[in-house]
């Protein structure tokens, strides 16, 4: 079989709305000794995508313009070094360039399909699943029986956390923007689900642990959400900052942090170094593989959208109706 010279992707042609959105004919690169050329099946769409098409986002000095962080798809060819089986179905995650019919990937970054996944399932794992896992699972170290508030529950990354918190044997806070969101969190594992509309996430999270508070708190809300994340953590607690969609800038009352001996942490996950992300996968392939193998863990889909559809995909995203993840179906 002859090997494929261009891809089709899709670029942000300038910071703005949907309709900047273009497609791209480009030559395929050559493969470093690391790397794998991916016929595309699926990409997700994730609010990253987003923000880089706004102009919000501080892209990394090697970042790819076309847009995608995750695929999955099938091994068609393979750097010297690499050792990936030709026609071996994976998934990756990506510094960019998701939004195209072929890839080029980090065999680092790869894993293979789990047993239960369907290619649009397989395409919304990396992104969300390496972001919790790194930031919830090795930096927040989430121990079993510990207490967890999750911010943004409905979201592809929340769907995630709700699911892996719950399978390591956590007691799980979710909010979410209303009453079929705080089902969804639920139904997937949330021990308890907060309206965040209608609701005070702290006096809930007070009442339902004695008034300690919890040990951990996702947050990818921001602005004026620090403060009280901040009063909603128990002592010895972590807060977690993955986003800010309220804000990057907030008061910070250092003595309330130093009496209740506060953990703040924070993080991106695409500056993170290859080395870093390649560990992260290896203990994702361990440990969450298994649980999604055994569907304690599942992606969960809301929309699959035509690659030739990829603004209605950003307009659907934007909209925040979505639970779960959004998917291109390329080819």
């Amino acid at each position: 079989m002859s090997l494929p010279t261009e891809y089709i992707g899709v670029i942000a042609e300038k910071s703005g709305g949907p309709e900047v959105l273009k497609f791209v004919k480009r030559p395929i690169p050559e493969l470093d000794d690391d790397e794998l050329l991916v016929k595309v099946a699926a990409a997700g769409v994730s609010r990253p995508d987003v923000l880089q098409r706004l102009g919000r986002y501080t892209l990394p000095k090697d970042a790819h313009d076309v847009l995608g962080l995750e695929i999955s798809g099938t091994v068609i060819a393979r750097g010297s070094r690499a050792t990936s089986a030709i026609g071996a179905h994976v998934c990756c995650l990506m510094n960019g360039g998701g939004y195209a019919n072929y890839a080029v990937v980090k065999e680092s970054l790869t894993l293979p399909i789990p047993k239960r996944c369907a290619w649009s399932d397989a395409a919304g794992i990396p992104e969300a699943c390496f972001t919790v896992w790194y930031n919830m699972m090795e930096v927040g170290a989430l121990q079993r029986g510990e207490r967890v508030l999750l911010h943004g529950g409905t979201s592809g990354v929340g769907t995630f956390a709700i699911q892996i918190a719950r399978a390591h044997g956590a007691i799980v806070f979710a909010s979410a923007g209303d009453a079929r969101k705080v089902e969804a969190c639920k139904k997937l594992g949330a021990h308890y689900g907060i309206d965040y509309k209608n609701e005070d996430f702290i006096e809930i999270c007070k009442r339902e642990t004695g008034g300690e508070g919890v040990e951990i708190i996702m947050d990818m809300v921001g602005g004026d959400y620090f403060a009280r994340n901040v009063d909603c953590l128990a002592m010895d607690g972590r807060l977690i900052e993955i986003a800010y969609l309220r804000g990057a800038k907030v008061e910070l009352n250092i003595d309330t942090i130093m009496n209740k001996r506060i953990t703040i942490t924070g993080s991106k996950l695409r500056p993170l170094p290859m080395e870093r992300k390649a560990r992260i996968a290896q203990q994702m392939q361990r440990q969450l593989w298994p649980w999604i193998d055994q569907a304690k863990v599942r992606p969960v889909i809301d929309k699959i959208f035509p690659f030739q559809k990829v603004m209605d995909a950003h307009k659907y995203l934007e909209s925040g109706q979505h639970v779960g993840k959004i998917i291109l179906e390329i080819q």
